[in-house]
């Protein structure tokens, strides 16, 4: 039997989403925490992170932002550390336990990291692709996302499309899995059903070069009506799948429990043009690699 049904599917392509149970084992989600663990003990924070902008002239503020911003849009390809506000002080040292200040790890786990390697191209992720019809299926991205406690941030609301744009559109999807329960008070997903079928109205864009951002936004994010989102809690070991154009949030985790991820994109590269203009691009490094191994 398949791992995602009919319903399921009929589910996503109404809904924008849809949330299956038990992609992983719990022994599995223990295993990727781990590691993640042991990444995170060894990791070289970044010169730039360590600096706290109020101590920056004018100057030397424009250089310290075009780092940080050149530290991110350089990361497709590589693994990096992003950072909660607020966890380093003046002289750039941990102000809360090292393991407890990032905000998220990518974005390119899914390539250099074997475990997380693995689960991007299990059998289970195989059949969810095939499922759905994919021909080409190709991983964009990858990320662990920490929520931590008490200071986890809120992500506003917003559509993947925005920062990962393709023409036609409804070729990206999202594949969001729960390493930990993901709850109403730790900061789970919310999301508008049906809101995929609207477009979007802002787009992430690298600015042209010599410009003194490196990325900029074109249109505005639309407002939204708070009543209409609906939670989507997930035991530890499922996953959400989320369409690229689904307007989706999460609140700030307020509670003492994380709300550990391991999500990642993927696109149907078939007849799909995928957007210079987006701030993650394929490298020679590293293309984007194909879901399907067989």
């Amino acid at each position: 039997m398949d791992f995602m049904t009919d319903r399921d599917v009929q589910k996503y392509e109404e809904d924008g989403y849809v949330v299956l149970d038990g992609l992983l084992s719990s022994d599995q989600c223990d295993e990727l925490r781990q590691r993640m663990v042991e990444i995170v003990d060894r990791m070289d924070v970044p010169e730039h992170c360590r600096v706290t902008f109020s101590t920056y002239h004018d100057e030397q503020l424009k250089t310290q932002v075009k780092t940080i911003a050149d530290y991110f849009i350089t990361s497709g390809d590589k693994i990096r550390f992003f950072f909660e506000k607020g966890v380093f002080d003046d002289k750039g040292e941990f102000i809360v336990p090292k393991e407890r200040s990032l905000n998220k790890v990518g974005h390119a786990l899914h390539a250099y990291e074997p475990l997380y390697k693995k689960v991007t191209h299990s059998p289970k992720i195989q059949g969810i692709a095939k499922k759905l019809g994919l021909k080409s299926p190709v991983i964009l991205q990858s990320m662990y996302i920490f929520k931590q406690p008490g200071i986890g941030g809120e992500v506003t609301p917003h559509q993947d499309a925005t920062f990962l744009y393709t023409e036609p559109l409804g070729r990206v999807m999202g594949v969001w899995i729960a390493l930990e329960d993901a709850t109403i008070n730790n900061g789970c997903l919310w999301f508008i059903p049906g809101s995929q079928n609207s477009g979007i109205s802002r787009r992430m864009v690298r600015t042209p070069e010599g410009a003194h951002q490196l990325t900029d936004f074109v249109g505005r994010e639309q407002t939204y009506d708070e009543e209409k989102f609906i939670a989507a809690p997930v035991k530890k070991g499922g996953v959400v799948l989320i369409h690229g154009e689904v307007v989706h949030r999460s609140a700030q985790n307020t509670s003492e429990d994380s709300r550990h991820v391991y999500t990642f994109h993927i696109m149907e590269s078939q007849n799909t043009n995928w957007s210079p203009e987006n701030w993650l691009q394929p490298t020679e490094d590293l293309p984007f690699p194909p879901v399907y191994t067989e």
